[in-house]
């Protein structure tokens, strides 16, 4: 049956505009998006058969132009029209992090720093250099490591934040193993940092270990 036969309240589309994209299935936000099935199913069939096939949403979003466009109901107008969506999504999160204020959005600084982080497959140290009003300067990756480390040169930090006339800073990196718990080289490197801006007068605001879809904050834990 197609989808323009089924009671209105039950398309995708329909609910999305009547009761917000949150209350629909990852199928049916999938549906939307690839606006048409293939023969003999409908989209929301083809969206289920393609999130089994890829294991989940996640997987399917992440997927590279070959991967991607080898399935059924894709291609490289549909990849193209994703990478998009989700280019779109990440410079959302950043201008909303650059208009706001981020030590007093602590919620809104980490979804930004989890999409930029959260599927980087090496460790990856980036820094948020903030002004004196804590309103955001740039965002900067500075070192890329193994699938274990990441190697953090204190007097590298320190130049970055002069550079950037910074007066305070967030530090974050990942976790490839989707584990976000700091670890004991992850405390001693952030008190080498705390202490080489603080002879420079450079606040450390907070450091964000991101692990799978979420991070842990060392403010938040009493170690800053």
């Amino acid at each position: 049956m197609s989808i323009s036969d089924w009671p209105a309240q039950e398309r995708p589309r329909e609910k999305l505009l009547n009761q917000g994209a949150q209350v629909l299935s990852d199928a049916e936000l999938l549906a939307i998006f690839l606006r048409t099935g293939v023969q003999g199913k409908s989209a929301v069939d083809l969206a289920r058969e393609l999130l089994q096939q890829f294991g989940g949403l996640r997987p399917l979003l992440q997927a590279d132009r070959h991967t991607f466009c080898s399935h059924l109901g894709l291609g490289d107008a549909k990849f193209a029209q994703l990478q998009a969506v989700l280019e779109m999504a990440s410079r959302h999160l950043a201008q909303a992090l650059e208009r706001g204020d981020a030590l007093t959005n602590p919620a809104l600084t980490q979804r930004y720093l989890i999409s930029k982080l959260r599927d980087r497959r090496r460790e990856v140290f980036a820094c948020l250099f903030l002004d004196n009003q804590h309103r955001v300067i740039r965002y900067q990756e500075l070192f890329q490591g193994t699938l274990d480390a990441a190697a953090v040169y204190p007097r590298e930090v320190v130049r970055e934040a002069l550079s950037h006339h910074a007066a305070a800073i967030i530090l974050a990196h990942n976790h490839p193993s989707g584990v976000a718990e700091p670890s004991a080289a992850d405390r001693a490197i952030t008190e080498r940092l705390q202490q080489a801006l603080g002879l420079v007068d450079i606040r450390v605001l907070d450091h964000l270990v991101v692990g799978d879809g979420y991070c842990v904050s060392f403010a938040e834990r009493g170690w800053l």
